[in-house]
């Protein structure tokens, strides 16, 4: 409608808009398969004749039009129904650009990231590939070529199918194709085209891998089309269907002209795989924290710089002046000596497994050397008692290993004795090669420990986050330590103020709080049952911070940094003066500090968090040993609260809530 009307006010009013262009259409053939038509109309043998109502065309109505080319509303508005007559003929002339057309949409659907995640993209993009070939019944697929394992691997995403893998996720080529097709696609790099799976298959004596798969899935006809650049095969194109004889090396030519698209989205796919595996391993591995990435990509792009301009590019120093920290820790308590009893709890049983199997094999064969060993294990067993040390534990591996089981293997061909000895060795862990059974339980409930309190101090540094950008990096020991860095060199706005490192102060409170909290309701699902005690150590001068490239982490530069660091690693560990009780305890947060506006500030926040029924009444103000270098150190520590769930106004002591647990 719109079209006309651009006629008519060319041919009736020499407004010359210089519209024309060729119409498209899609038209399904008698088979069902989209062809497209685009088709070109001569109109120079008509005659348009106004009525008496048709409105009069100003340059006005013209200037509106312009702009509203897409406003049906507007132009009928102009150009009312029946008020302009058509007489002549015009001349049309239709083309059928189908394998045009198919390229192009190929090409498009290929473009965006988005549209390959979609639902229907791979059938779209086969409806595409039937139109291109004029075949109905084909199907498409693809698998990506791993030139440093030799294998083809499955291309993961919605709806992607791989006929040469099946239903496997990978697997070498060599397994996958025969030697003619191993050389066509992954040495020549030509198509390999299929015409008659079933004539191939007996051929091959059904010994051949490709047909052998191809003929499982019911397919008769296939061509294999090789995605190569210049450096190499990257992956190869599978277009397969139930019918013989359709796909050939004839109509596989056809391929040839959408080939280089398809070679231009696997090496785009390529180039996002790598640097999505390199933003996972910056993120998992060493990652650059997002408050402090802008300073990182500064540095980079002038690295870029002054390589283009010929000068020797330096990656120079990443420092922060005037920065703040904030460090705390949730420690397992008791680790060290939770470990050495799930170790000597191991070994006992396995020596005592050891020693039925010798006894049971004296009474068999009087032996000596089985009373030696004897002698032996008993010794080990009074020292897993009485003296284990250090070295113990490998001076008995090393026992077992050399002495032992050779023995057992000797043994294990005894009618009497093999199902001792084959009992023994179902107890003993494949991996460790030891009776690993109270030491799993540590390791397990360690690793879930771990894994839980990352996860929540992670999850709640984002609204952290949210309130005032600063530095943070945590890390999984025994137990998990976190530190923060705050400061105006840290931002790049000129927005820092005290009142938000005061209020990352508080969050810090709350949220060990939280994980002492969530730790205890915890607890009754862990293998073992293991304490834990937290502590905030509050520094209270800025220094500066820079980030050393050799350990991919950020430290204390000058003066401040020993001290800062021999407080940071041991005082933990610390007594309070005069005594030999640990400052940090089951049940309670300690708060570590040198001044004494540190002490009333937190006695602010301490009363604010007993308000919410976080924290008890029991506050004490404690001196600490002096430590290497470091002298006058205070805390304040204080009983935490917990709650069954996070809106339970019911609240318990640390004695309280092991009442409950044992319940």
């Amino acid at each position: 409608y719109i079209i006309a009307c651009t006629i008519i006010l060319s041919a009736c009013y020499d407004y010359d808009v210089s519209f024309k262009r060729p119409f498209h259409y899609e038209i399904p053939d008698a088979k069902g398969i989209m062809q497209y038509y685009k088709i070109l109309y001569n109109g120079d043998f008509t005659e348009i004749i106004p009525s008496e109502s048709a409105p009069k065309i100003t340059l006005a109505d013209v200037d509106e039009l312009l702009d509203n080319f897409e406003n049906i509303k507007i132009w009928k508005e102009k150009f009312p129904p029946n008020s302009y007559t058509f007489k002549g003929f015009v001349i049309s002339n239709i083309f059928n650009i189908t394998d045009d057309e198919s390229i192009s949409n190929i090409k498009s659907s290929l473009i965006g990231d988005e549209k390959r995640k979609d639902v229907g993209f791979m059938k779209n993009f086969q409806e595409i590939f039937q139109s291109l070939l004029g075949l109905k019944d084909i199907k498409v697929g693809f698998s990506i070529y791993n030139e440093q394992e030799g294998t083809f691997e499955r291309v993961y995403g919605v709806g992607m199918n791989s006929f040469l893998l099946d239903d496997l996720n990978e697997s070498k080529c060599m397994d996958v194709l025969c030697s003619l097709s191993y050389k066509t696609l992954i040495i020549d790099k030509k198509f390999y085209a299929v015409s008659d799976v079933d004539k191939y298959y007996k051929l091959s004596k059904g010994k051949s891998p490709q047909y052998k798969t191809l003929k499982g899935q019911d397919i008769k006809s296939a061509i294999l089309a090789p995605i190569a650049n210049d450096e190499g095969l990257m992956g190869v194109l599978e277009i397969v269907s139930h019918k013989p004889k359709v796909l050939n090396s004839i109509n596989a030519n056809k391929l040839v002209d959408i080939m280089p698209f398809i070679v231009s989205a696997v090496e785009r796919s390529k180039k996002e795989e790598e640097h999505l595996i390199q933003s996972i391993i910056q993120t998992e591995c060493t990652s650059i924290h997002p408050s402090v990435q802008w300073r990182f990509e500064k540095e980079a792009r002038q690295f870029i710089k002054d390589q283009l301009n010929g000068i020797e590019p330096n990656f120079k120093k990443i420092a922060f002046e005037n920065i703040y920290p904030l460090f705390g820790q949730i420690d397992i308590k008791g680790s060290s000596e939770a470990r050495n009893i799930a170790t000597k709890k191991d070994i006992a049983i396995q020596l005592k497994l050891i020693k039925k199997i010798l006894l049971k094999a004296n009474g068999i064969e009087k032996l000596h050397i089985y009373d030696q060993y004897l002698y032996q294990i008993n010794q080990y067993l009074e020292t897993l008692t009485s003296n284990f040390q250090v070295d113990s534990e490998q001076q008995i591996s090393t026992f077992v290993k050399q002495d032992i089981e050779p023995l057992l293997d000797h043994f294990v061909n005894s009618e009497i004795l093999k199902d001792d000895v084959s009992a023994y060795l179902a107890r003993i862990d494949k991996k460790f090669e030891v009776l690993y059974d109270h030491r799993k339980q540590y390791d397990d409930t360690l690793t879930l420990i771990n894994k839980e309190m990352a996860s929540l101090l992670d999850k709640n540094q984002i609204e952290a986050q949210a309130m005032y950008p600063h530095y943070f990096e945590r890390f999984k020991t025994d137990g998990v330590e976190h530190i923060m860095y705050i400061g105006e060199s840290l931002t790049k706005a000129d927005s820092y103020n005290p009142i938000y490192l005061y209020n990352l102060r508080l969050w810090q409170l709350q949220i060990m709080c939280v994980m002492e909290n969530s730790y205890y309701l915890m607890q009754p699902q862990f293998p073992i049952k293991l304490d834990v005690a937290s502590m905030i150590l509050v520094f209270n001068h800025p220094f500066s911070i820079s980030f050393r490239m050799d350990e991919k982490q950020f430290d204390v530069d000058g003066t401040y940094n020993a001290r800062y660091e021999i407080v940071k690693k041991r005082v933990d560990k610390a007594n309070i003066k005069g005594t030999n009780e640990r400052i940090t305890q089951k049940g309670k947060l300690s708060i570590i500090y040198s001044q004494k506006e540190d002490e009333i500030e937190y006695l602010k926040y301490i009363d604010f968090l007993q308000s919410k029924h976080m924290l008890d009444t029991d506050v004490e103000i404690l001196e600490l040993e002096d430590l290497q270098a470091v002298t006058g150190l205070k805390a304040i520590r204080v009983s935490v609260l917990y709650h069954k769930e996070k809106d339970d106004r019911t609240f318990y002591t640390y004695q309280d809530l092991m009442q409950e647990i044992k319940q």
